[in-house]
């Protein structure tokens, strides 16, 4: 069975990623088998919608995507493998797609909906969470930053959630998906089946209609703001993670001590790197921003040799060894030198080269 079930139902192109095991993390195979259904769905008549969900152990939903494979990013790394650099040109390509696809494409973003999770639910029209979901941008915990356009949509975000959401990894339920504006309307799970079904088996006269009846479900959750918003913004707002940590630090409440806990754990590279990508992209497109991230990814697995990535000491300890005690480099925020930073935002490539370059 394919890792990717592609096939037109009814009026709707269905596709369900199939890899439960792995918690539907994406392959390069996977990203190819997407863009191609994608691309063939674009004109044809017949698709008047695209919805995509993933299957747990027990069968269709429970869960999304975790993620890109990280495994594979290690291995790929070690071995001077040319396709991890494809990996993420075609993944970002499928990114742009998605978000600027011409008819609606319904996410059902339930359980684990993670990185490379998200790189394929935020371009959609209708984000669908549940009860289950579990969100979030969890890169800085394996010396990586928010890409598939974490950038863009996080940047996006109320408030200064983003750079919050982004430099934890903080997880969001669903009610707080829609709070934070990554989801559009939270469905308890069991009506996930049913409407399933419904799409497919129902006359839709238009792309327009099978939106607006997914979208006018009821039984929706209340969105659930985040609980110390303004304590966010003020924290999230300072110029720098050295000043974060330092009010952080000097506080007293749980909340104040947990997030600076988390920072703490993360690479104090990666959060310097973060902090500046999610301000940059918000001035930016969404192609100029994956453009930016297609550069910062290459910079973390070649601005070092491999053995001094971040990224790569990153995922060894959450992934390969698991003993989760990577040896960050340097080992503290304040050891962080700011010209090593912003050599992530240089582009390796000439403008008229740039593998993303046509993305419009």
């Amino acid at each position: 069975m394919s890792d990717v079930i592609a096939q037109i139902e009814g009026r709707i192109g269905c596709i369900t990623l199939n890899r439960p095991k792995a918690l539907n993390a994406l392959s390069l195979d996977m990203v190819r088998s997407l863009t191609q259904a994608l691309l063939a769905w674009q004109d044809d008549p017949q698709v008047l919608a695209v919805a995509v969900r993933g299957t747990g152990k027990e069968g269709p939903f429970g869960a999304f995507c975790a993620g890109g494979d990280i495994r594979f990013f290690h291995q790929a790394a070690h071995a001077g493998d040319a396709s991890l650099g494809d990996f993420f040109t075609e993944e970002y390509r499928l990114n742009h797609l998605i978000h600027t696809y011409s008819k609606p494409y319904i996410a059902f973003m339930d359980g684990i909906v993670m990185g490379g999770g998200m790189g394929i639910s935020q371009g959609a029209s209708v984000r669908v969470v549940t009860e289950r979901t579990k969100m979030a941008m969890p890169e800085t915990n394996i010396g990586l930053f928010p890409d598939v356009g974490g950038g863009y949509f996080l940047s996006r975000c109320p408030g200064r959630l983003g750079e919050y959401l982004g430099l934890t990894g903080q997880m969001l339920n669903g009610a707080q998906a829609v709070a934070a504006k990554l989801a559009d309307i939270a469905l308890p799970s069991g009506m996930l089946e049913p409407i399933w079904q419904t799409l497919i088996s129902s006359p839709f006269e238009n792309a327009e209609s099978v939106e607006r009846w997914v979208l006018a479900q009821a039984g929706a959750m209340a969105p659930e703001k985040l609980i110390p918003q303004p304590q966010i913004d003020e924290v999230f707002g300072l110029p720098s993670i050295a000043q974060m940590l330092q009010k952080l630090e000097s506080a007293s409440d749980e909340w104040s001590q947990k997030t600076a806990q988390a920072l703490r754990h993360r690479s104090p590279l990666m959060l310097h790197v973060v902090l500046e990508q999610i301000r940059r992209a918000r001035q930016m497109s969404l192609a100029d921003d994956l453009r930016m991230e297609r550069d910062m990814v290459h910079h973390c697995f070649h601005l070092r040799a491999v053995g001094d990535s971040d990224t790569v000491e990153g995922i060894r300890a959450l992934a390969v060894d698991k003993d989760h005690s990577p040896n960050w480099k340097p080992a503290r925020v304040e050891e962080v030198d700011a010209a090593e930073a912003a050599r992530f935002f240089a582009s390796p490539w000439p403008s008229d080269h740039h593998p993303l370059r046509d993305l419009a």
